[in-house]
């Protein structure tokens, strides 16, 4: 039981212990082995020590006193030059203050830090996952699709890259902190939606990770309060986020939107996600950001009570304002099944073909399941049934697959 406890303790405390870590010691690597060091030695002593009134102070002492030893193994291995600027080091790291009222800023440090635009995206992503939100290297390995070695290798490179190009540790000033933060919100909306609608590997217990997104966006808003993004953002984790006690059922199996059970979506992420994106559509610029705009979709459907009660004709009317801010293929195929809602499969079928002629969405499975919908509603079921075999076999993950399979197993019949 007390083993359960410190893993509890160890998950909730983990991210901001780790980013003061890492001011205190000036190294991811010595912050993640002595964050380690310290979940060994809490797991031998609280059992009979009990669990400290401060864990996270605990827990960032005994990493510390972990790091700082390694320093002072590393100093004696250096010429008599090397080991006078090491020891400076070394009396930094041992003397900084850890105060506990620092751990949020810490923690805002080391998510510009890890979002820094001199990092490739898949390695910002990859970098925020693991050491922001401690998700294991395999589980972001299996996310990515790549061997533990590949996402590995990628983790040490931008790690080398943040010291090689000396990118400081530290919360951007205010004449680049507009530009740095769109990539910020880039990067946790990724891990949003890959840990909330992405591979099975990374949702781990119900809506964890995806709810720790949330708490850093939370973060942002709370250190840096009055942006609209930032709002727009935490208004779309919400209404989407709110589904997602619905989105799986008690099998595991992918649940679309117009079948969940919505008496299990959390009404209190709802209501805060409606009175956040009222704001964030009031953007002093006069333009929304696309968050905002993405997130008043969301609202019209968290608001309808039933599926036919869903204003469709509001949402399609959106989609084509995002199209304007924000013109991606994407988008343009969830305009296109707006307007199917609307105006029926035969025209979305048109904006669809016209996508896919494009190949801009090649590899994209959504792009065939769409199709195949379309083509049902229309009754083509042997196209419609080609189609959803496309998307089966361009599916990332064995839900997907399978919610496709029971669409082919109701067209074929007995």
């Amino acid at each position: 039981m007390i083993q359960e406890e410190v893993e509890a303790v160890f998950r909730r405390e983990q991210g901001a212990a780790r980013a003061t870590l890492i001011r205190l010691l000036g190294d991811f690597d010595l912050a993640e082995d002595g964050l380690q060091a310290a979940f060994e030695a809490a797991l031998a002593r609280w059992p009979t020590a009990g669990v400290p009134a401060n864990p996270r102070a605990w827990l960032v002492s005994v990493a510390r006193n972990r790091g700082v030893d390694e320093l002072r193994r590393r100093a004696r291995l250096r010429s008599r030059d090397a080991l006078l600027l090491a020891q400076a080091d070394i009396a930094q790291a041992a003397s900084a203050p850890a105060d506990e009222a620092d751990a949020g800023d810490d923690l805002l440090r080391l998510i510009f830090t890890c979002c820094h635009p001199a990092l490739g995206m898949e390695a910002r992503v990859a970098l925020t996952l693991r050491t922001v939100c401690g998700l294991p290297t395999p589980a972001i390995a299996r996310a990515f699709l790549v061997s533990e070695e590949t996402l590995a290798q990628r983790l040490v490179r931008a790690k080398a890259k943040i010291r090689g190009a000396g990118i400081p540790y530290r919360v951007p000033p205010d004449d680049r902190l507009a530009e740095r933060l769109d990539g910020v919100l880039a990067v946790l909306y990724l891990v949003f939606t890959d840990t909330y609608a992405g591979a099975e590997e990374t949702r781990g217990p119900p809506g964890s990770l995806a709810e720790e997104a949330v708490g850093l966006a939370r973060l942002l808003d709370e250190r840096l309060p009055g942006r609209p993004a930032i709002n727009g953002l935490l208004a779309l984790m919400l209404l989407h986020g709110a589904r997602a006690p619905a989105r799986y059922d008690a099998a595991g199996e992918l649940v679309l939107l117009e079948n969940q059970d919505r008496g299990l979506w959390n009404r209190a992420w709802i209501a805060e996600g409606l009175e956040r994106v009222e704001t964030a559509l009031r953007a002093p610029a006069g333009i929304p950001s696309t968050y905002a705009v993405q997130a008043a979709i969301a609202a019209l459907h968290a608001r309808a009570e039933t599926p036919d009660e869903t204003d469709w004709p509001q949402i399609a009317g959106l989609y084509a304002v995002l199209m304007r801010l924000h013109p991606t293929p994407v988008v343009e195929l969830n305009h296109a099944v707006a307007v199917s809602m609307v105006d029926g499969p035969a025209r979305a079928l048109g904006l669809l073909d016209a996508l896919a002629a494009r190949g801009s969405l090649a590899g994209y499975h959504l792009l065939p399941a769409a199709r195949a919908d379309f083509l049902r509603r229309l009754g083509r079921k042997a196209e419609a049934i080609t189609a959803y075999r496309e998307a089966m076999a361009l599916a990332p993950g064995g839900a997907d697959r399978r919610l496709l399979a029971r669409r082919i197993a109701g067209l074929q019949g007995p």
